[in-house]
């Protein structure tokens, strides 16, 4: 049935911190990772090797009922109750031999579990017959429903049952690739869980591959297959919370060359019979079934893991395809999703769609990825507030001119090494190259202008690189002012409102003896709107400068004229004060001549159009 290799798998530590801080990084709409360095996605060359479950074959797809009693009394010989898909865990259990089967004192992990294995195997049939095809389903509910497609919480589910009727005919069907969009849909449960539903060593092992140097996983058996056996969960000792710190942290400051895109370009075959079948499917974009599941693999979005350039594509803005809900409990009528989601099965049945680029660059995807994502891939406190995106797609674009420059070294090292050989041949026989037509001359020529033409390339990534830094630099430092200043004018805009309920209270409430306080509060409340005012107007010509500084616009010359706008404003704030303070005085003398009331105060003004902008 191709179920084999998860039991070779051996035990290992579960790793909640690893699996909810990958968690976090899900996007449902695009089904992928969003890092900061782009879109990751676990494929099924994944699945393939990690686990050993076979991509291959029919889609697991077919009918579903609101209703599992029947089909459970039939093919199990255990009750499920009425409009439920979930067999009794204590039933269930009963049937394999493996209720109050408690583990006792002193016991290690293996002892234990090879004492229920011994127990299991007293209560199952031996010889083939209905019996033990009876049997054979039970732990297949068990194994589907608590292993490889597991739900939140005790239950059991059957909706696996109806493929499990002819059992000549389960090997046939594409679990793997069924195990990968129950992957996606547990990734896409809400934050607040704290687990991920499944079988964690799938994803635990794909983030020690990929991100190796989050240092979460141990290599504690090399060689073995899948590659699930060799690894192990390392030993953590500090709190969850302090954990997802740390591994959020991490994943903010991940090094961009230590991305690991392609895993097993040094991996063999040997010992791994089911990649014959399953290679055909790997590299293409294609739709996964588990039932009512549907979910599309979009592997164009990480055309990197191929060994490709990443072009520019259009992002997935949301799920094409809708399913019902997120549990069998709400699917109140029979459905064939083989008919529902036909398209979709007949895209598996062509294996999808390959994977094409004929970018060169990573570029445009970076500025593009970063300006749709923005703040939400640069999670640490120093780009929350980047909303427009700038700096994340100058950080983009900075990480694309390291990774060029750094490709551009090794081109120009190994062209170096070859001309060094060459050299040293044509030294070693001068007289013999002479007599052939100085071909190994010919050769040095070539290979000495190939090598100052690397250099030249080198050089002016180097200074595209630099460039970008210093710009990067300068935004950062400009979104630093912009936001101090904005703190300014909105503890400004407070202090207003609050002078302003004082004001309209006394106006109220006031006896003749508090004209002087309401006096100094309207000056000071005037003093407060012309200082909000002056702070609200830095915001913006930082952020204007800031638009500048990326068409080259200088970084200073925006700064000072931002300073120098404050204070001309704080100079005419002071000439504001004083004629208000005399116009009041005059007001006074009025109202204590019998004058009319006393003016309303000024209404309160809100600062310019981005006043609060970014929020």
């Amino acid at each position: 049935m191709g179920f084999g290799q998860v039991f070779r798998i051996e035990r290992m530590r579960v790793d909640p911190a690893l699996t909810q801080a990958l968690r976090s990084r899900w996007d449902t709409e695009a089904s992928a990772f969003a890092f900061s360095w782009g879109h990751m996605i676990p494929s099924l060359e994944d699945v393939s090797r990690i686990t050993g479950l076979r991509v291959y074959g029919r889609a697991v797809s077919g009918y579903t009922y609101p209703c599992y009693h029947d089909l459970a009394e039939r093919l199990l010989d255990l009750p499920v109750e009425r409009r439920s898909s979930l067999v009794p865990r204590v039933a269930l259990q009963e049937s394999l031999g493996l209720f109050e089967v408690g583990k006792n004192a002193g016991e290690t992990e293996d002892e234990y579990l090879e004492r229920l294995a011994r127990v299991s195997r007293r209560e199952l049939a031996s010889e083939p017959g209905p019996q033990a095809d009876l049997d054979l389903r039970r732990f297949l509910v068990l194994f589907l429903g608590r292993l490889l497609f597991a739900m939140r919480g005790d239950a059991v589910h059957c909706r696996f049952l109806p493929l499990l009727a002819d059992l000549g005919e389960v090997g046939g069907y594409a679990w793997g690739a069924a195990f990968l969009a129950h992957q996606f849909d547990g990734l896409s449960a809400s934050e607040r869980q704290t687990s991920t539903s499944g079988f964690y060593p799938f994803l635990q092992v794909w983030a020690y591959l990929h991100l190796p140097a989050l240092g979460r996983g141990e290599l504690t058996r090399p060689g073995l297959v899948p590659i699930a056996r060799r690894w192990d969960s390392r030993r953590d000792s500090h709190h969850l919370a302090d954990q997802l710190e740390h591994l959020h942290e991490a994943l903010d400051s991940y090094p961009y060359l230590d991305v690991v895109w392609q895993p097993y370009l040094g991996e063999g075959d040997e010992g791994q019979p089911w990649l014959v079948q399953a290679r055909p499917y790997f590299g293409r974009s294609v739709w996964l079934h588990a039932l009512n599941l549907v979910l599309p693999l979009n592997l164009f979005l990480t055309q990197r893991s191929l060994g490709l350039r990443q072009s520019v594509v259009e992002f997935p803005v949301r799920d094409r395809f809708r399913r019902p809900g997120r549990s069998f409990r709400g699917l109140h009528d029979t459905t064939d999703w083989r008919e529902r989601a036909r398209e979709q099965v007949e895209n598996w049945e062509r294996k999808g769609k390959g994977v094409r680029s004929d970018a060169t660059t990573d570029d445009a995807y970076l500025q593009a990825y970063a300006l749709k994502y923005g703040g939400k891939v640069y999670k640490s406190a120093r780009h929350q507030v980047d909303v427009t995106g700038e700096i994340a797609s100058l950080r983009a674009l900075l990480q694309s001119a390291v990774q060029d420059r750094e490709a551009a070294q090794r081109q120009v090292t190994e062209l170096r090494s070859e001309l060094e050989r060459v050299r040293g041949a044509g030294a070693g026989g001068a007289s013999s190259s002479r007599g052939a037509g100085g071909s190994p001359s010919l050769m040095e020529a070539r290979l000495t202008g190939a090598v100052l033409r690397a250099e030249e390339a080198r050089r002016h990534l180097e200074e595209r690189e630099r460039d970008l830094e210093v710009t990067h630099e300068h935004a950062m430092t400009l979104q630093s002012e912009r936001d101090q200043q904005r703190a300014r004018a909105e503890a400004a805009e407070a202090r207003v409102a609050e002078m302003t309920q004082e004001l309209a209270t006394l106006r109220v409430q006031r006896p003749p003896g508090d004209q002087e306080e309401v006096t100094r509060l309207r000056a000071e409340l005037l003093a407060q709107q012309t200082l909000a005012r002056s702070l609200q107007q830095i915001v913006t010509d930082i952020g204007r400068s800031r638009s500048r500084s990326r068409s080259g616009v200088s970084v200073s010359r925006a700064t000072g004229a931002s300073v120098g706008q404050y204070l001309a404003g704080s100079s005419s704030r002071r000439r504001n004060e004083e004629e208000e303070r005399r116009r009041l005085d005059e007001g006074s003398a009025q109202e204590g001549r019998g004058g009319g009331e006393m003016p309303p105060p000024p209404d309160r003004r809100e600062g310019s159009e981005e006043s609060g902008g970014g929020q």
